[in-house]
């Protein structure tokens, strides 16, 4: 998880002489937000857009709000068309029952 965060650009590691990552302590921080914001449904590149507005696990800077409302209308868009889709089938399934 940790490798694909970095590979992502979310996380930043150091390297050892041995070539071991080494992590600064903040990444734990960082890490429990970017899994709050996995949960939410957000993809890794909005996340990505975000990492300047995470200054603390509890809460997003307000530089935030944007884009996290341009995600809540996509879902509530999402939302609206599967609930006509179940609405269809369901219609279609009452007129099939006679």
């Amino acid at each position: 998880m940790l490798r694909h965060y970095e590979n992502r650009g979310l996380i930043e590691a150091h390297r050892s002489s041995t070539g071991q990552r080494l992590f600064d302590p903040s990444v734990a921080e960082q890490v429990r937000s970017i899994r709050r914001l996995l949960a939410a449904g957000l993809p890794i590149e909005a996340i990505r857009e975000l990492i300047g507005c995470i200054h603390d696990t509890d809460r997003l800077e307000p530089c935030a709000v944007p884009l996290l409302v341009d995600h809540l209308h996509a879902y509530d868009g999402r939302i609206a068309e599967l609930t006509s889709t179940r609405d269809a089938l369901k219609g279609l399934i009452d007129a099939s029952r006679g």
